[in-house]
C-alpha cells in the first residue's frame, strides 16, 4: 500500500473542547478513504487540518503530525499556498464564484500565473470533463455559474479544485443536498478520479460510505474507533461500536 498521507498521534482542541484525540491512520494513494461517524466526531476538523484551513483560528491546540509524502505539513518551512494547491477541498455547500462557468474554472490557474489562452482552454475542458459536467455546460461556458442547478454547482466546485491538478481531494459531504441522480453522477466521478488522485471523503450517509470506500475510518467523539479496508469494515467490523453505528443502533 502506497501511503500518501500519514497521521500520527494527532490531537486537536478548540479551547477546552477536544475535537480529535490521539488519531493515527494512513491514507493510501489513489484510493477513496471514507471518514464517517456521528456529528461532532471530528471528521470535518480532520479534513481542515490536512488542508491547514484552521491556521487562523485562535485558541486552538494541536499535537502530533500530518505527513504528506513523508513531510510534515506543519513544519515551519512548509509553503501553505503550495500545500493548498496540492491538497484541494470541496465543501458540502457549493459556492461558485461570481462570474461565468469558465471564469470559475480558470480562477485558480490564473492566480497561479497561467495566462496562455490555449492552456486555459485545455484546463477548462479537462477539469469539467473530470467532474462529469462538460457535456451539460459545454455550450454555455460564458453564462453565469449561479444559474446552474445545485448538483451542477457542486460539480463545478469540484472542477474548480481539479483545475489546479491537486494530488489530494478532500470532500466534505459533497452530495449532502443533492438528488439521487446528481449524487450518483458524483460517486461515479470519484471512481474515475481515484485513478489520478488520492480522495478523502466525508459521506452524507452510511450507504454512501459503503458504496464508495476503498478504506474506511469510523470516528466517534474525536476518537478513531477503527480503520480498515471498506469491504471488511462494513461487513465484519472489529469494534462493537462500529457495528452498532453501521447497523443503525445509534447515530
Amino acid at each position: 500500500m502506497d501511503v500518501k498521507i500519514r497521521i500520527e498521534d494527532l490531537t486537536y482542541a478548540y479551547g477546552d473542547k477536544v475535537a480529535l484525540r490521539d488519531v493515527t491512520m494512513d491514507i493510501p494513494a489513489n484510493a477513496i478513504t471514507v471518514v464517517f461517524g456521528p456529528a461532532g466526531g471530528g471528521k470535518t476538523t480532520l479534513l481542515r487540518l490536512i488542508n491547514r484551513l484552521n491556521d487562523l483560528i485562535e485558541g486552538t491546540r494541536m499535537s502530533g503530525r500530518i505527513l504528506l509524502d513523508g513531510k510534515d505539513i506543519y513544519a515551519p518551512a512548509t509553503d501553505v499556498i503550495d500545500l493548498r494547491r496540492r491538497v484541494g477541498m470541496v465543501f458540502a455547500l457549493p459556492l461558485p464564484l461570481p462570474g461565468t462557468i469558465r471564469e470559475n474554472v480558470e480562477y485558480g490557474p490564473r492566480l497561479a500565473g497561467v495566462r496562455d489562452p490555449v492552456r486555459l482552454e485545455e484546463i477548462v475542458v479537462r477539469s469539467l470533463k473530470q467532474a462529469a459536467l462538460w457535456d451539460e455546460v459545454k455550450d454555455r461556458l460564458d453564462t453565469p455559474a449561479s444559474a446552474l442547478s445545485g448538483g451542477q454547482q457542486q460539480r463545478l466546485c469540484l472542477a474548480r479544485s481539479l483545475a489546479l491538478e491537486p494530488e489530494v481531494l478532500l470532500l466534505d459531504e459533497p452530495t449532502s443536498g443533492l438528488d439521487p441522480i446528481s449524487t450518483g453522477r458524483i460517486e461515479e466521478t470519484l471512481f474515475e478520479l481515484k485513478q489520478r488522485y488520492t480522495i478523502v471523503l466525508v459521506p452524507h450517509s452510511i450507504q454512501q460510505a459503503a458504496r464508495v470506500a476503498d478504506y474506511a475510518a469510523f470516528f466517534l467523539m474525536g476518537e478513531l474507533v477503527e480503520w480498515q479496508p471498506g469491504d471488511m469494515l462494513f461487513t465484519n467490523p472489529r469494534d462493537q461500536r462500529t457495528e452498532d453505528y453501521i447497523t443503525g443502533r445509534f447515530g
